[in-house]
């Protein structure tokens, strides 16, 4: 009588995350661009946070190799950590619902990895997915790719915390990370309701080392829903930025370090689009406030005193 091993599972190379709420409009033609992927060494996780418009049985009907993960709402911090926890590759993708990817993206950063052994991220540029008057996306086949070259973006690699400091300079769809990065810097933080990625990011910079292909591999979707469209109630750029400057300063792990300056000019104008953004929205009070602190905070910037003394007189921008 012969015995058999129980088969064990073999686990993928690749893990992609898409965390869903109310996706139901974008989320097939998002799953079709994983599905459609050159690389097929991976699964996929739709984390669905809570949703109340069908989301749950679209996914289902995109077949069997798309796993459902639902949850009670909880935010896009909390699904994506979820998704993260579920995961079994060694690679792992973080995709927006409502975006897209080319059809070698996959296999174009698996083979970066391979070749760049110490980095803990890959990363690409995107094109924003920009709708026509009637409300339609172009196809993505329109899009001639070939212009961009293949290559690496030297300026944007390596140890890159500096340029953190500037600007969220990584969208997260486009992004590919090593499962270590996780388990060495965390997941996202619950309880930002904005800028979480850029926060997770600056964390992972002071541990790991970047590298950007210079072929944008995702369309970026642009619609009015869009979270960094939302005028907020709190300026938490700035308050990110600053909290960056007091625990790790304005130099990196390898010495790289971004003039202050540089860091106070820019910290002035998110201050200044802040204050724009709540006087546009009729909170004058807190507009006042934020341009005051701008400011102060870069007094060269003379374009900010005038905001300032236009908007004491009224002025409200469009």
């Amino acid at each position: 009588m012969s015995m058999h091993a129980a088969a064990v599972p073999r686990e993928p190379l690749v893990s992609v995350i898409i965390p869903a709420y109310n996706s139901a409009a974008y989320i097939a033609e998002t799953i079709g661009s994983v599905l459609n992927q050159t690389f097929d060494d991976l699964e996929l996780i739709v984390v669905d946070d809570g949703s109340t418009d069908g989301t749950p049985a679209v996914v289902t009907a995109c077949g069997p190799r798309v796993g459902l993960i639902p949850q009670a709402n909880a935010g896009v911090c909390a699904a994506r950590n979820r998704g993260i926890r579920e995961a079994a590759g060694r690679y792992l993708c973080l995709l927006d619902h409502d975006d897209y990817w080319f059809p070698d993206k996959l296999q174009r950063q698996v083979t970066a990895m391979r070749e760049h052994p110490d980095c803990g991220v890959i990363y690409s540029p995107y094109i924003p997915w920009t709708p026509d008057a009637a409300g339609r996306f172009p196809t993505p086949d329109c899009f001639d790719l070939a212009a961009y070259g293949d290559g690496i973006e030297a300026a944007c690699s390596g140890w890159i915390y500096h340029q953190f400091l500037l600007d969220c300079c990584m969208l997260t769809s486009t992004s590919m990370f090593r499962r270590e990065v996780f388990e060495r810097c965390g997941g996202f933080d619950e309880t930002l309701p904005y800028s979480e990625d850029w926060d997770l990011w600056l964390r992972i910079s002071r541990d790991f080392t970047f590298v950007k292909l210079t072929r944008p591999d995702t369309l970026y979707r642009q619609h009015p829903q869009q979270g960094n469209r939302v005028v907020r109630t709190h300026d938490y750029r700035t308050l990110l930025l600053r909290r960056a400057m007091r625990t790790w300063g304005l130099c990196g792990p390898d010495g790289q370090c971004l003039p202050r300056g540089k860091f106070l000019g820019r910290l002035a104008d998110y201050q200044a689009a802040y204050a724009l953004g709540q006087l546009r929205a009729g909170r004058r009070g807190p507009g006042l406030a934020a341009l005051t602190r701008a400011w102060a905070t870069w007094p060269r910037k003379i374009k900010l005193l005038a905001y300032l003394a236009a908007a004491l007189v009224g002025w409200r921008p469009r």
